[in-house]
């Protein structure tokens, strides 16, 4: 076997390899030969078809079979000689060899993994941002819980922020109906924003029984193309207004939170405890996501294109099977343009590879021990967690999900002892995205 490297262009490189016919010839005669033994032809006993009519029968597919084996191990074993790391899978383009020729010749077009050097992160700033529970924060959470509980009682008053008004309406555009149009006993919460906020604001100050004309704008980049940027009058009838009505924190209350006793002093506990979880997880996460953008900051590197496209493809059928989840009628066909996900494939393989650098170079592998205390921890959320224990150990592939954020928090940690960790509060309202 002969092989020939070029370099393109970038990560490109393409292999051309030439494979002498005669071991190719010997494999097929052998397979045919093996065949031969056990084919099964009309008019013949089985093992005793003439090897004429064997090859006839079966000498193109096992050509093919030979000749795709034959890629795949030279091409494998020219790799290896090459030292090279192929990134995503090559393309292949096999010659037709001509009338007497010694060789079958190939060539194979494909990315290589860059060289990776990671950069100095000892001068970067990281904040620890750091949160303690207190009561404050709960009565905040019981206080979101009580809105997600919310019930509305019909008032004989003018509605404001926060009443929900059944209404109907009509709209026109120079006094054609338009798709979308038109709604019939609709119930919407002024202040809750899921109307046009100039439609909204003519909502403001109705009482149940009132009708009213008005004219409003659509924004420029409204979703609905037909539509945008036209002055459309909408004559609306307002059904009814009711004012909101929050359940009290009490013994019922603490029973909708599963408190089966109604012990409301049980139920604050729990919620404390709850929200102390998701608040550790933000922080952590708050933490890495700074870590991560520092080691790309730090790090130019050219990403394969092969690998982006592979990452594009996962990430369109995450999202499919992300609208499935929500009932959302999805097709395998379904388009889904790629720019889309360009920029988060580019960001997701590019940090992939830094990181696989960080942890080769820092001996920053998840050791079974670290494994094994993050899958306890989240059995722990479970009502049995050593079926859970078990269940993860009894498939050694589920374990990667989990080696894999274990690998990410040694990465945090080294790059914390290697950068300047700076302290930092953080509001509960801000690591929640409240005040968004």
């Amino acid at each position: 076997m002969q092989a020939n490297l070029e370099t393109l262009s970038g990560l490109e490189r393409r292999l051309s390899v030439a494979v002498p016919l005669a071991e190719i010839e010997i494999e097929v005669q052998s397979r045919l030969k093996h065949i031969g033994r056990t084919a099964k032809m009309p008019g013949f006993r089985p093992g005793k078809v003439p090897f004429k009519v064997v090859q006839q029968q079966y000498g193109a597919q096992v050509r093919q079979e030979v000749l795709g084996a034959t890629i795949e191990k030279s091409f494998g074993d020219a790799v290896r000689e090459q030292n090279l790391r192929v990134a995503g899978y090559p393309k292949f383009d096999p010659a037709t060899p001509a009338d007497g020729a010694a060789e079958f010749q190939y060539s194979a077009t494909f990315e290589v993994y860059p060289e990776i050097a990671v950069g100095d992160i000892s001068g970067k700033s990281i904040e620890c941002v750091a949160l303690e529970v207190g009561d404050a924060e709960v009565d905040k959470t019981l206080e979101i819980m009580r809105k997600q509980r919310v019930t509305f009682d019909a008032a004989d008053k003018a509605a404001e922020n926060g009443d929900q008004l059944q209404i109907s309406y009509v709209g026109t555009i120079d006094g054609t109906p338009f798709d979308g149009g038109k709604a019939d006993n609709q119930y919407v919460v002024l202040g809750e924003g899921r109307l046009l906020p100039d439609f909204e604001k003519n909502l403001a100050g109705t009482k149940a029984g009132e009708k009213k004309s008005f004219e409003l704008k659509f924004p420029d980049d409204y979703h609905g193309k037909d539509v945008a940027g036209k002055t459309a009058r909408f004559d609306v009838t307002v059904s009814a207004v009711a004012v909101p009505k929050l359940p009290p924190v009490d013994a019922e209350f603490a029973k909708t939170l599963g408190v089966e006793d109604g012990d409301v002093a049980k139920m604050r506990a729990e919620v404390k405890a709850n929200l102390e979880r998701e608040v550790k997880l933000r922080l952590k996460a708050k933490i890495k996501d700074q870590v991560m953008q520092t080691l790309l900051d730090a790090t130019p590197i050219t990403t394969p294109k092969a690998l982006i496209d592979m990452e594009v493809e996962a990430l369109q059928k995450m999202a499919r099977e992300n609208m499935a989840a929500r009932g959302m009628p999805v097709k395998d066909d379904m388009p889904m343009p790629a720019e889309i996900f360009q920029a988060q494939a580019e960001r997701r393989v590019s940090l992939g590879l830094i990181l696989g650098e960080v942890v080769r170079t820092n001996s920053l592998h998840a050791t079974p021990e670290q494994v094994k205390a993050a899958v306890e921890l989240q059995a722990q959320s479970y009502e049995q967690p050593q079926e859970v224990v078990k269940w993860f150990y009894s498939q050694p592939d589920r374990l990667r999900d989990i080696e894999s954020v274990v690998l990410e928090e040694n990465v945090v940690e080294w790059a914390l002892r290697v950068a300047k960790a700076e302290d930092k509060a953080i509001t509960f309202d801000e690591l929640m995205g409240y005040n968004k």
